[in-house]
């Protein structure tokens, strides 16, 4: 299964959720109203001016309904509004401490290092990495709306007992539910749970402020309160009961697609078996001592409570069983067929036949998009290709880039540095702009960053951005403030922005924006191509005219991409250059990221085969095209041989 059908799966997923819950409301809705009217029938009090039956009154019952819900809504809103603040949220809540990145404890640099390395590989924004320090058990989690607030936390247990392969494995199972689009569904699992859950804890005020007084004379009055109290507090729990199953039945098949994929990311399952096993032997097991385990237990790696007094509400499959799934002798094969390797990505863009589509509208055919098409294939991949590819990059950076990147002072100055002009003219305005911010440490940095940034390969330029992130979330907003009116200033130098400017400025707004003040979009408005024809034209017009070649090539890759976008009934026009400026971009990215999956998919191909219509996929045309990707949430690896196109 591809990243869009997964996140299809993921969206019906969300609709399957939605369902269950609902009829889950409806019976809490009825359970309230028959609660409200023994209450009134108890106490005395008659509802209108006749009664033909005690028990029924649509009234009555309107009004209960409409009370109960607002209930629920009100608090699966206020939870799902605090964990929609990003996975720090989750973390912060359940103990946790963001690692340092200039931490000199080797677990926690091992723990760093594997967390960027499958980052990279996966082509998501790094997260931030939270250690729970006070939980012994043996576990680990991802949260976050979105990829770019994401955050990976682990256990004490896990960094202390789990070896190098055991930590990739446990860490490939998040990030496959990260991939999958499985944090989302948890964010709404939670706020629906604690919705639920505020029913009860209505009931259980009532019965505390009452004393529980249900006898003598206060039977008309007190008493029946109490016994209305006791009722919303059973049914709370009823419900809540019935939601655990439903988070149970849930969350048990997305962690064997998560165990899958992790044995998919790291070929080899004896690591995440391993892990498995550990937890299975060790003395505190997966068990999480925070009192919010139960609540947000479907987003661990493994069952997060200790003992439970019934297996069926556990969130995660038995141990044993998910350990007898990982065995290799049961596991089939993967056949070569299933994975195209991403270093002949950038080769079969630069010769991609996808440069002749000829498109006959009116007898409807079309050459096969097969290259473009393997180029989009790579979204959401991680597979031991992928890691072997972030590994080697990684590994070719020069001395100090890495660890640069990890300190938000040296992080701006990375990101400053990748923005100076090899021309001295416009290379000395751009130093002039640093020294006149006042920001003299940080002039300073960028100097003594200069050389190894020019020694840095085309390919490495938007993967350390990447390793950037977790580091510049730690600015302070005037900080950030201040850093984004630099790279202003240093773009803006020339006055023109190229196609690598334009890469990073849209990676780093669309990965900083949670952080600082404006909330990710999330959710689809548009479910076919027809509902965003507009920014789709104009956003491969913008790519066509990025290419090079003859006046005739824009035309020419207008409409190589145009031929794969379904559904025209004419020929669309060549948005012309000058109204493909960067705000119309902006805009047509923001409304093409609310579309589904599949008609992201198709906007993907056209983009792909739009920038290979003149055969030449040059690195800074690859580097935009996975920035627009980054910005429609399709994550695309690196391309390790990009730079031989």
């Amino acid at each position: 299964m591809d990243f869009f059908a997964r996140q299809e799966e993921a969206r019906r997923r969300t609709r399957a959720l939605a369902g269950l819950f609902a009829a889950a409301v409806a019976a809490i809705v009825l359970a309230v109203y028959l609660a409200v009217r023994l209450l009134l029938y108890n106490t005395g009090v008659q509802v209108g001016e006749e009664e033909r039956d005690p028990f029924l009154d649509p009234e009555l019952f309107a009004g209960t309904a409409a009370a109960t819900l607002l209930v629920i809504a009100v608090g699966s809103i206020y939870k799902s509004a605090q964990l929609a603040r990003g996975g720090s949220v989750v973390a912060q809540a359940l103990g946790g401490r963001p690692v340092q990145p200039n931490s000199t404890d080797a677990k926690e640099r091992r723990l760093l290092n594997v967390v960027e390395e499958m980052a990279l590989a996966a082509g998501l924004p790094v997260p931030s990495v939270y250690l729970l320090e006070k939980e012994p058990g043996i576990n680990a989690f991802a949260a976050g709306l979105t990829s770019g607030d994401a955050v990976v936390a682990v256990t004490r247990g896990a960094l202390d007992e789990l070896s190098r392969d055991e930590l990739q494995g446990v860490l490939g199972h998040e990030f496959s539910h990260i991939l999958n689009g499985d944090m989302r569904i948890n964010v709404r699992l939670a706020g629906l749970l604690h919705g639920i859950l505020v029913i009860a804890l209505i009931g259980y005020w009532i019965l505390r402020g009452t004393g529980g007084r249900s006898s003598g004379s206060s039977k008309k009055g007190g008493g029946g309160i109490a016994l209305f109290g006791l009722a919303l507090l059973v049914v709370g729990w009823v419900g809540v009961f019935f939601g655990r199953l439903i988070q149970a039945a849930v969350s048990r098949q997305r962690e064997f697609l998560a165990d899958s994929s992790a044995v998919q990311f790291t070929r080899n399952p004896a690591g995440l078996a391993g892990a498995l096993a550990r937890i299975a032997s060790f003395g505190s097991g997966s068990a999480i001592a925070s009192h919010q385990s139960e609540e947000v237990g479907h987003f661990f790696f493994a069952d997060g409570v200790a003992k439970r007094i019934f297996g069926f509400l556990a969130t995660h499959p038995p141990i044993a069983e998910r350990i007898r799934r990982l065995d290799p002798s049961l596991a089939p094969p993967v056949e070569a067929s299933e994975a195209t390797p991403l270093g002949d990505l950038a080769a079969a863009l630069a010769g991609s036949d996808d440069a002749a589509v000829v498109t006959s509208r009116a007898a409807g055919t079309s050459r096969s998009p097969s290259k473009a098409a393997a180029f989009v294939a790579a979204a959401g991949r991680l597979d031991a290709g992928t890691v072997a590819n972030a590994n080697a990059l990684l590994a070719g950076l020069p001395g100090g880039l890495r660890e640069a990147a990890r300190e938000p002072l040296t992080a701006q100055a990375l990101v400053l540095g990748l923005l100076l002009d090899p021309r001295p003219e416009v290379r000395d305005a751009q130093l002039t702009a640093v020294a006149e911010s006042g920001n003299n440490p940080l002039l300073g940095e960028l100097r003594q960053l200069e050389p190894s940034l020019a020694a840095i390969a085309t390919s490495a330029r938007l993967p350390l951005v990447d390793l950037t992130l977790p580091a510049l979330r730690r600015l302070s907003p005037e900080q950030y403030a201040d850093f984004d009116r630099l790279i202003e200033r240093l773009v803006a130098a020339d006055s023109r922005i190229g196609l690598f400017e334009f890469s990073l400025q849209r990676v780093l707004r669309r990965h900083l924006a949670s952080r600082f003040g404006e909330r990710p979009q999330t959710g689809v408005r548009f479910t076919s191509i027809s509902q965003v024809r507009e920014p789709s034209h104009l956003l491969l017009s913008a790519l066509a005219w990025c290419g090079g070649g003859d006046p005739g090539q824009p035309e020419r890759a207008f409409e190589a991409g145009i031929a794969l976008l379904p559904g025209a009934a004419a020929p669309p026009q060549l948005t012309p250059r000058e109204r493909c400026g960067l705000a119309e971009i902006d805009r047509a990215l923001a409304d093409l990221a609310a579309a589904a999956p599949a008609v992201r998919r198709s906007l993907l191909t056209a983009c792909a085969a739009t920038v290979a219509a003149d055969r030449i996929a040059t690195a800074d045309e690859l580097e935009l095209l996975r920035a627009i990707a980054d910005s429609l949430g399709c994550p695309i690896p690196p391309v390790a041989a990009a730079i031989a196109a």
